[in-house]
């Protein structure tokens, strides 16, 4: 009997008449399903790669808890304040660097700039710039002398490469310049070039030894605040909340996501509208569904007519109908998913599609292939139709033989 069954679904959906209509609409539905599931997976791989690539990329970057001062002010004696945090915090933080930062200007032979120049430590420097180094070497100790790294597109900008020598002016002190507190004037020579692929952190930062840093702007033992990195990162939130109740004002205690909100915020927002583009490409391809399964219902009403004749039941009508309908529905789905899969992996491989920095943080499409991403759009997907052809299957089963064998 199941034999049968499969033999019908088969014939079923390829037209014996010359137009081959049937045949030729199933093929279309098929396109339109694998089209959808493709294009829903690959949204949402995309999504997926965009949190990816940016939340490894800052926390790779930069710590995950960042702590400054209120009102940008500086805070006092750090190997204090690392100390008393390693103390108390010490099953969950794995380091304690301070920092020192202040806007300045950048100026070259030939362009001049503004930057966000920031002094770290020698071992926060090798633990997060060394991976996106492109040119050059780090510092290696606060003896190294006046050295300084920058980012690519900042280079690029000013027109200078490693070894060269550029001029930095900045604020001494937070009192405002004047003839008796002039401002800092210092020449660096380029150390390295970095690349993070975030047009935020290449475009405008530079980066020089805390030692060097509090020299230049008048720090003696001062900084402007803390990078802390975790040993779980999952923890980030919890470990904030109580490092800003253990250390009070006027230190303030930041997540990286919390830093970098508008780019956290930005991702959420495009995730938003994912769920409304799913559920009207299933409306779509369900429309199809019930449309060509009706269609082959009103094409094989004298066939239905016999078979019924014949003694077959309607419940294996009902079958028949459904075979059909899956089968389109589990071509339209490995079809879909094979095409979004290879697409998929063309564009981690090979980089084809590129984006402005500048807008979407990162310089291409990021892609992340996760197994959950296809799981679910198939279970929604063949859920959904299985449930809509239903309908031309409870019409094929309630056909009545006389009825059908008349038709024509």
């Amino acid at each position: 009997m199941m034999h049968l069954l499969l033999l019908l679904t088969r014939r079923f959906l390829n037209s014996n008449r010359e137009s081959g209509l049937v045949s030729s609409v199933s093929k279309i539905t098929i396109s339109g399903i694998a089209l959808g599931i493709t294009v829903v997976i690959l949204a949402l791989t995309i999504l997926d790669g965009f949190e990816k690539v940016v939340s490894d990329k800052i926390n790779e970057f930069s710590s995950q808890i960042k702590v400054s001062g209120f009102g940008n002010r500086n805070l006092p004696e750090s190997d204090f304040v690392a100390k008393k945090i390693l103390e108390n915090f010490g099953k969950d933080v794995s380091s304690v660097d301070p920092f020192s930062s202040k806007l300045a200007i950048i100026k070259s032979k030939r362009v001049t700039d503004g930057i966000n120049l920031t002094g770290i430590t020698t071992s926060y420097a090798k633990s997060s710039f060394s991976k996106f180094l492109v040119d050059g070497e780090m510092f290696t100790s606060k003896h190294d002398g006046k050295e300084i790294i920058i980012g690519k597109n900042l280079a690029q900008r000013l027109m200078i490469s490693t070894s060269d020598r550029i001029t930095v002016f900045c604020l001494k002190g937070n009192s405002p310049p004047s003839q008796e507190n002039p401002p800092a004037i210092e020449q660096f020579t380029v150390k390295g070039i970095f690349e993070t692929g975030i047009s935020e952190y290449d475009d405008g930062n530079a980066f020089i030894n805390l030692h060097e840093s509090q020299q230049l702007f008048g720090m003696v033992d001062e900084v402007s605040g803390f990078n802390i990195s975790l040993k779980e990162f999952s923890r980030a939130s919890l470990v904030s909340l109580q490092l800003q109740d253990y250390l009070g004002y006027p230190f303030y205690v930041r997540t990286i996501q919390q830093v970098h909100q508008n780019i956290f915020t930005w991702i959420e927002l495009q995730k938003k509208p994912i769920p409304i583009v799913l559920g009207l490409i299933i409306i779509v391809a369900l429309f199809n569904i019930v449309g060509t399964m009706l269609m082959v219902v009103l094409e094989k009403t004298n066939s239905i007519g016999v078979l019924r004749s014949l003694g077959m039941k309607r419940k294996s009508i009902l079958k028949v109908f459904l075979g059909n309908s899956l089968y389109l529905i589990v071509w339209g789905l490995l079809l879909g998913i094979t095409l979004s899969l290879v697409l998929s992996i063309l564009q981690q491989q090979f980089n084809l599609i590129s984006l402005p920095g500048g807008v979407y943080f990162v310089t291409s499409v990021p892609i992340s292939i996760r197994f959950e991403n296809y799981a679910l759009v198939a279970f929604i997907t063949i859920l959904a139709a299985f449930f809509s052809s239903l309908i031309p299957a409870y019409v094929a089963s309630k056909i009545k033989p006389i009825t059908a064998i008349r038709f024509d």
